[in-house]
């Protein structure tokens, strides 16, 4: 292993490897790991989920190679994992993994418990309540949008300012934080923005052209499909997890399940499944793009590895 040293101030070192879908995140922070002597904290939305494994890439036993992942196969599929959970069980891995003498690296796609996790977002509350989200649904179905946005620019002005009124699912959460606290959801997002980042952070995205991206997703949807993702939604649901799971929801599986109900022959499953990652990951960069502390590292066709991985290594070397 070589040794590489991170210098800075006292908080906790975190490295990041972000970026869409089909990029390679998963090889090259593995390779990263050996190399420096890090623990992977996956942050991947769907990996969180037992038995979930082909549809989300989950690396094998095999394919770890030793080295130590967390945050994956931590609960089943009928659990409502939510942004806050995340932030708890990760914050604490990655604590125990420095306590340990090891690096962690926070590896994934999902942009949304990354920024959770490193700008400390500030959750009042991790409650859920299905009846309140299912009663705001209804209101929905009854009284349509323009009703909802109308009740949260009452209670909540300064956020109903922010979203724009057909943003119904930003909306239907804003209001159902708000019956569920007591407080506007803005004053979250206010309190948040007070926070310092709890971590000494080195952050890298992977990226590549256009055409080479939407191909390897291609590619991988096909493997995807050979390994046999649609047994595993069948073995799922006959473990007796309900088809309306927040996880059989996830890219891939909602896929599966419209074959399995008869809804779309399996031709136009595939060829939607392999649509709607590509808009995924065309979601994910414009996400990433925002965040300027992240360091982007073109992958190109048939590239190898290693020079990606000794240009990371510099430069945590010289953090």
């Amino acid at each position: 292993m070589n040794e590489v040293k991170v210098e800075g101030n006292n908080e906790i070192p975190l490295i990041i490897i972000a970026g869409p879908t089909a990029t390679g995140k998963t090889d090259l922070s593995i390779l990263l790991a050996e190399r420096i002597g890090g623990e992977i904290v996956s942050a991947d939305s769907v990996q969180v989920y037992r038995y979930l494994d082909i549809g989300s890439a989950k690396p094998t036993a095999e394919e770890r190679r030793g080295i130590p992942h967390h945050m994956i196969d931590v609960v089943t599929p009928d659990v409502n994992f939510t942004v806050f959970d995340y932030q708890s069980m990760a914050g604490k891995h990655i604590s125990e993994i420095h306590s340990r003498g090891k690096l962690p690296i926070l590896v994934g796609g999902t942009g949304l418990y990354i920024k959770a996790l490193i700008d400390e977002y500030t959750f009042r509350s991790g409650k859920y309540n299905p009846s309140v989200r299912e009663k705001l649904q209804r209101e929905l179905a009854d009284y349509g949008k323009e009703h909802l946005y109308h009740k949260l620019q009452q209670v909540d002005p300064a956020g109903g300012k922010k979203l724009h009124p057909n943003d119904t699912k930003r909306i239907i959460r804003a209001l159902e934080y708000y019956y569920l606290t007591g407080e506007p959801i803005s004053r979250q997002q206010e309190l948040t923005l007070q926070n310092k980042s709890p971590y000494e952070l080195i952050m890298f995205g992977l990226t590549m052209k256009r055409e080479l991206l939407y191909a390897r997703i291609n590619h991988r949807v096909d493997l995807m499909l050979q390994k046999g993702l649609l047994l595993e939604v069948k073995d799922i649901l006959k473990k007796g997890y309900g088809s309306n799971s927040k996880a059989l929801q996830s890219l891939g599986y909602r896929h599966m399940l419209m074959y399995l109900q008869k809804n779309w022959e399996w031709e136009k499953t595939v060829s939607v499944f392999k649509q709607d990652t590509r808009k995924f990951a065309k979601r994910q960069m414009t996400w990433f793009r925002a965040d300027k502390r992240i360091t982007w590292l073109e992958i190109e066709p048939e590239m190898k590895l290693e020079p990606i991985l000794d240009s990371i290594c510099r430069k945590i070397a010289g953090y």
